[in-house]
């Protein structure tokens, strides 16, 4: 899901959160993570079917509500929130920039857990014919709308599809697969098994980005366990960058190019991984 999950700060905020250690913290941006995140401490649930329920449930209503007006122009967001989507739209400019350089026109895309289709919609204007899906039905459809407002209705109904799905349950072969801000809802025992089936899919590269399991955030995290604050509905997992390029090497994939995405309350690593 493109939630991003987005960040430490999501997960702060949405309980989607990314984590990078920042070359020199600003004393002010750590006491605003630290209560950030002491406001919005994540549920502790099980993981597995129980964690998948979760994230439906949430992306289905109120987490809708919330990174709708995130992924959008809309004005009614918190400074944390416009924050957000900066280092969202910073990520998938990334993306598209990889993608311009190497031509991605009549290529197909499958883009698991699109969210309101912030990556989908350009992919296809790049001119690929992309099939994206969502765990959220209301995720789904608002993807929807918005090409069909962006493309066309005929011109979105031949280039980007959007579906509700499961990433377990996604079928079929494509040239590229991207999974943008969906990591975060996988444990590292889940996220092997969560790329194993991302590269099933994928003939000859993936695109993923996930939140960075680093000790700087980790010692936030803990601070911020200490202190009261409202549950939220899905958890958090953050990943070392070692886990992932193993689990993209046992998937049968060598990792080609990296980014980074670091803005006050947005942490994102990406990495390209191509077929070996």
């Amino acid at each position: 899901m493109r939630t991003t999950l987005v960040a430490v700060a999501a997960a702060a905020t949405l309980s989607c959160a990314f984590a990078f250690v920042p070359s020199v913290p600003a004393r002010q941006t750590q006491r605003s993570t630290i209560r950030m995140m002491a406001a919005t401490k994540p549920k502790v649930t099980s993981v597995g079917t129980d964690d998948k329920t979760e994230v439906r449930e949430y992306f289905n209503t109120e987490g809708f509500q919330r990174w709708n007006r995130i992924y959008s122009e809309d004005g009614t967001v918190n400074k944390v929130q416009a924050d957000i989507r900066v280092g969202h739209q910073q990520t998938v400019d990334k993306i598209l920039g990889w993608l311009q350089a190497d031509g991605v026109k009549g290529e197909s895309i499958c883009d698991a857990g699109c969210g309101v289709g912030s990556l989908a919609i350009p992919m296809a204007e790049l001119g690929a014919k992309v099939a994206a899906s969502d765990i959220s039905s209301s995720m789904a459809n608002e993807g929807r709308q918005r090409a069909e407002a962006v493309l066309g209705k005929a011109t979105a109904r031949a280039r980007c599809s959007f579906s509700t799905s499961d990433l377990e349950a996604l079928k079929g072969k494509y040239d590229t697969v991207t999974c943008v801000d969906v990591m975060i809802h996988y444990p590292t025992d889940k996220m092997q098994g969560m790329v194993s089936k991302l590269g099933s899919l994928a003939k000859k590269r993936m695109i993923i980005s996930f939140a960075p399991k680093t000790w700087y955030y980790d010692i936030l995290k803990k601070i911020g366990e200490l202190f009261p604050g409202p549950s939220k509905t899905t958890r958090a997992y953050l990943h070392t960058e070692e886990d992932v390029r193993k689990a993209l090497k046992a998937a049968g994939f060598t990792v080609r190019r990296t980014e980074m995405t670091a803005t006050n309350f947005y942490f994102s690593r990406l990495l390209e991984a191509v077929r070996e």
